[in-house]
């Protein structure tokens, strides 16, 4: 009999950032190890990953990190994780591994893993099971334990027409559900819509209608790793005469790789190259990465692209998600592309680019998995709650239903879940540029009191033989006050200033650090009173 905790250091009650824990005994097994991209108020933050600390401190219990798909949600975490822990083993499929080793991971972390064989932990074994994505080589796993499986869904939905690599093996997941399954964390992102999410994923005669209807020049703009939508946009493009052109070497490296591999299947003669950008029939697909959603069309809007000049004849397709958290970029870049008289299109409210399982997709892996206990996954809090409505309108009842937060520990010792207080820490890690370091919350609230209020620099030279004040104070400012227009304030600040470091020259010392605390005190107070704005103080005092 075993002693299990499941919790999460990220993914529960957010989008993004999925990083769950399965311990058995004294065994760490790591799911997904993702990223969330950051909000438009994150100033300057280029995306999120969890707080590892955890890991970092039990890493030689640590047994791998598995997997589910290559979307950055789910790995684009691990190049974060490996510079922390650089003997950390990965597990994933053929794809993710494409997906890890452009993320900059060492090949040597990888263990390249194949759907439906087993891997074996000691008394644990892991089991790896094909499931429908938007990605091709998509898996769930089974952890094999003493008291049942605990199976973990990854992303998935349910369509008998998805085949190949993008297929579900639905027999085995039921044959895991008839030898009994102790714990099901099944995903949340869609639970409230209703229905299967097939057949509204399937694009194809959408982009069909849109090539038939505009003769002109065409630029889809679409992730690299949605394969089954660029597949979908090749396949609509099929006897029309018309090229498709990749633009970027990203792209272009995932586009051929997959074709090499069969994830993508098309004829050569459909792909176009430089000399066909301007074609007035060409068909333009434009990509973008991790950090910085939808730079790729606002570097070709603002003429910053090399190759590519907007034409009013254009039409522009958004073939990608609209996150709330970029909502207001997107529109402000639509509004933009309508000035210069582009065409617009964005997909439909009744189509979904992103493959997440809908109410009936969830009902329908409950009742094949038939779990004792129940976690929703993956999804804000009121998605893991409707999660939970539809286990407990099939029948599951409420105590074997879980919901928790990020840090939260679900404890099943010999196959009874028990009650427990214990948490585990959690915080969000800050990622700016290429740094992985955190940038913190007090970088973050800097940043916020400088967009707002702006900076004033004190600085000041004094004599070091005998302390009399050489240089200044002198007032700089940026984002405050227009200097011109409060020449008064300006006499004020350095009054104030030269005041307080005269006072603080006592027998010849000089205490730098009480002149710049009480620069910082005064002038604050000072300028509130007189503009009720709080702008950043910086006092800089030297001898010379």
């Amino acid at each position: 009999m075993s002693k299990i905790k499941i919790f999460s250091l990220g993914g529960l009650d957010e989008n993004g950032k999925n990083n769950y824990i399965i311990e058995i005994d004294k065994s760490i097994f790591v799911f997904d190890c993702g990223l969330k991209y950051a909000s438009g108020n994150m100033l300057g933050i280029d995306y999120i990953i969890p707080d590892f600390e955890y890991l970092v401190k039990n890493r030689k219990r640590i047994k791998g990190i598995f997997l589910t798909h290559g979307h950055y949600e789910n790995m684009g975490g691990v190049s974060d994780l490996v510079k922390n822990i650089p003997e950390v083993k990965l597990f994933a499929t053929k794809f993710t591994k494409y997906e890890l080793l452009n993320s900059g991971v060492p090949e040597k972390n990888i263990n390249e893993i194949a759907p439906h064989k087993k891997l074996n932990f000691g008394s644990v074994s892991i089991f790896p099971i094909t499931v429908s994505h938007s990605c091709p080589d998509s898996v769930m796993y089974v952890i094999n334990t003493k008291d049942g499986a605990i199976c973990y869904t990854g992303d998935f939905i349910i369509d008998s027409k998805m085949t190949g690599y993008y297929d579900m093996d639905l027999g085995r997941i039921a044959y895991v559900g008839k030898q009994g399954v102790l714990c099901l964390l099944s995903e949340s992102t869609f639970s409230e819509k209703v229905g299967h999410t097939s057949p509204s994923h399937r694009l194809e005669d959408f982009f069909k209608d849109i090539i038939n209807k505009y003769e002109k020049r065409l630029l889809f703009l679409v992730l690299p790793t949605h394969l089954y939508t660029i597949q979908d946009i090749f396949n609509s493009a099929l006897n029309k005469h018309r090229k498709i052109v990749l633009m970027g070497k990203k792209l272009q490296n995932v586009v051929s790789f997959a074709k090499k591999e069969g994830y993508l299947n098309f004829p050569d003669n459909l792909l176009g190259d430089l000399s066909n950008i301007d074609d007035e029939d060409a068909i333009l697909l434009l990509c973008d990465d991790k950090e910085n959603p939808y730079a790729s069309i606002s570097k070709v809007m603002n003429g910053y692209d090399k190759y590519i000049s907007l034409k009013p004849t254009d039409t522009i397709i958004f073939a990608e998600p609209r996150y709330d958290s970029n909502e207001k970029l997107l529109v402000k870049i639509e509004n933009e592309l309508s000035i210069l008289g582009c065409r617009i299109v964005s997909i439909p409210n009744d189509k979904n680019i992103l493959h997440h399982a809908s109410s009936e997709d969830l009902m329908l892996m409950l009742k094949l998995t038939n779990p004792k206990y129940y976690m929703p996954v993956k999804g804000e809090y009121r998605y893991l709650v409707e999660n939970a409505n539809l286990a407990s309108s099939l029948g599951l009842p409420k105590e074997n239903i879980i919901l928790k937060q990020n840090g939260d520990i679900v404890l099943i010792e010999d196959g009874v879940l028990k009650e427990t207080t214990e948490r585990i820490k959690v915080n969000d890690i800050l990622i700016d540029g290429k740094s992985s370091d955190d940038v913190g919350e007090l970088v973050i609230k800097d940043r916020e009191m400088l967009s707002e209020n702006g900076i004033v620099l004190i600085s000041a030279t004094l004599s070091k033989k005998d302390k009399s004040l050489l240089v200044g104070p002198e007032v700089t400012t940026r984002g405050f006050i227009y200097v011109k227009d409060s020449k008064e304030i300006i006499r004020e600040i350095k009054r104030l200033s030269e005041d307080i470091i005269t006072r603080n020259i006592v027998d010849n010392f000089v205490d730098f650090n009480k002149i710049k605390i009480e620069i910082r005190t005064d002038l604050s107070k000072y300028l509130f009173e007189e503009t009720e704005c709080k702008p950043m103080i910086i006092a800089v005092v030297q001898e010379v």
